[in-house]
């Protein structure tokens, strides 16, 4: 469906929806929408329509494992493996092997 034919058949807005979100991550999400002729309140309103249609979130949550946390702390902090080459790369992955 079209954004201009979403946005006629849709049911009169008559609830405030708030959330608290970083400055950062709203700014970029809301150019990125805007290059789709959406606002920040049009996304919002899609996905909470998609939800109430379908009963679930139109993608699977990423909810990180304890492994997973611990690499990707180990990551922001710079502590990855390094490799002056392919070869190098190569022979470090299989060092367990």
């Amino acid at each position: 469906m079209q954004i201009h034919q979403w946005r006629n058949n849709i049911m009169p807005a008559n609830q405030l929806v708030q959330a608290r979100i970083d400055g950062a991550i709203k700014e970029e999400a809301a150019a990125v929408l805007a290059t789709m002729g959406l606002t920040v309140s049009d996304a919002v309103r899609l996905l909470l329509t998609k939800i109430a249609h379908e009963h679930a979130l139109p993608f699977d949550p990423l909810i990180p494992n304890d492994t997973t946390i611990a690499a990707m702390k180990e990551a922001r902090a710079g502590n990855l493996p390094r490799a002056n080459n392919i070869q190098d790369l190569i022979t470090a992955l299989h060092a367990d092997d």
